[in-house]
């Protein structure tokens, strides 16, 4: 009896052994914030009949698909902090908590979990690097603009990479940035500032972020090539590399396209295409790394929430091939109104004819885009308000607020390409789920956000929180 269940011990020690051998050394999770499914269909439209690609978008290419319900603990509709947070520790709470649960008690996120076990941990954005989804995968705050408590945290976390467009508590005062770079710097923290920089890195700990002068929120949209910037495929290129480098034998890697959710907040059909193109882009490489290791690897695409609500529907200008017109729109809405603002703010002079020419160039308006007699006519009278009368409202929206010809402007742009919004904010639809590589078939049900850290935690062999 004594020898029976000595031998059923073992077969379990066995066993159990045999499960955590099997548990992926590779995690991959990607947040596309913002990035409803709608979205997604029409960049994958954009590549099959703009680009004229047969080879579908990587996240479309995934094995496993399904959705995710996004309601937070005090909203059907959820913002950004109480969804990363749910994606992050698989704890619902309320708007603007962040890692903490509807009680204001801290709880933890996998990342951390993954940090303990002496996994390497990188968190990358293209908006604030203390934004709300980075944020929620180490910080315990009640409101998710606690700049400077959410930076100190990311100090003492101890993770290996942080990586977006900057921080949002160097940006109060002297006295705030001095704090915060002397507890990075007593963390061991290099800070690496831009593309040209990434040659430098040579610490275990680095936060890459864009270079001085740039905004601290955004690292700049794809569709107004800034030069100079990051952009997202290289950040993950550099956070991989990075890990490999200090963690070879297991890495936990959350990548986020915030820049999707603030193009879409912006109704600003084409830019929100070209992010989630870049986003995919960026997934390509982890995917990359998935061939070389598909049994020790695991990918998760998904959103924190939909924004915008958009739709691909018929061009309302009757455009041919519609989607093309995005090919055509060389500036995103947020650059242009900026532009607009700065001609009214410093008083310079412009004519209509200026104002249509550079319409063409800049958006193809008139010439490669058609632009009825009508819906010229309603422009002029919108662009004689903004810059004659100056009567027209700005259009206020989460993260900016437009002049009120850069609206009009972008509303016939939306038309053409034939990309609606019923909102500037977010949305309750559901968003999608792709998964691939060990244990990704755990996915494959209808979720709800905070059962996502747990199944990758049943995966991994990591205790609930």
């Amino acid at each position: 009896m004594k020898f029976k269940h000595l031998l059923l011990s073992l077969l379990l020690i066995t066993a159990v052994a045999a499960s955590a051998q099997q548990a992926p050394r590779y995690i991959f999770y990607f947040i596309g914030d913002g990035m409803g499914i709608s979205p997604v269909m029409a960049a994958q439209a954009y590549n099959r009949d703009v680009r004229h690609s047969d080879t579908p978008l990587n996240m479309l290419q995934m094995p496993v698909v399904s959705w995710c319900m996004t309601y937070s603990a005090s909203a059907p509709i959820t913002d950004s902090a109480a969804a990363g947070t749910a994606l992050s520790t698989g704890h619902k709470t309320r708007n603007n908590m962040l890692g903490m649960d509807a009680d204001t008690v801290a709880v933890t996120s996998i990342a951390t979990q993954f940090h303990d076990r002496g996994y390497g941990v990188g968190i990358i954005t293209s908006v604030g690097a203390d934004d709300a989804t980075p944020g929620a995968f180490y910080a315990h705050v009640p409101g998710r603009k606690m700049f400077r408590e959410i930076d100190l945290q990311a100090a003492r976390s101890g993770y290996e990479f942080l990586g977006g467009a900057g921080l949002g508590g160097l940006q109060v005062s002297d006295e705030q940035s001095a704090e915060i770079m002397a507890a990075m710097a007593a963390e061991g923290v290099q800070f690496v500032y831009g593309p040209d920089q990434i040659a430098d890195i040579n610490s275990r700990r680095v936060a890459l972020l864009n270079t001085h002068g740039q905004p601290a929120w955004n690292i700049g949209y794809t569709i107004d090539s800034i030069p100079g910037v990051l952009n997202l495929p290289q950040m993950t290129a550099t956070c991989l590399a990075h890990l490999q480098s200090t963690t070879p034998n297991a890495f936990f890697m959350m990548v986020e396209g915030g820049n999707i959710d603030h193009a879409l907040h912006a109704n600003d059909g084409g830019t929100a295409v070209k992010e989630i193109l870049n986003f995919d882009q960026a997934l390509g490489i982890a995917l990359d790394f998935y061939r070389e290791h598909p049994d020790e690897t695991l990918i998760l695409v998904t959103a924190d929430h939909d924004t915008g609500g958009m739709s691909h529907i018929h061009s309302r200008t009757k455009q041919h091939n519609p989607l093309a017109v995005i090919d055509h729109q060389r500036i995103s809405k947020e650059v242009f109104s900026r532009y607009c603002k700065a001609l009214l703010e410093a008083g310079t002079p412009i004519t209509w004819e200026q104002m249509r020419a550079y319409l063409t160039d800049r958006l193809g308006l008139f010439d490669a885009v058609a632009v009825s007699p009508e819906r010229e006519a309603h422009l002029r009278e919108m662009f004689d308000r903004s810059f004659n009368r100056h009567d027209a409202a700005d259009q206020e929206t989460l993260y900016a607020n437009f002049n009120a010809f850069a609206v009009e402007v972008y509303a016939l742009v939306n038309d053409a390409a034939g990309l609606g919004f019923t909102t500037t904010s977010h949305s309750g639809n559901p968003t999608p789920v792709f998964a691939i590589g060990v244990g990704a078939e755990r996915f494959s049900a209808l979720n709800n956000n905070c059962d996502l850290p747990r199944i990758i935690r049943a995966i991994c062999n990591l205790p609930n929180d």
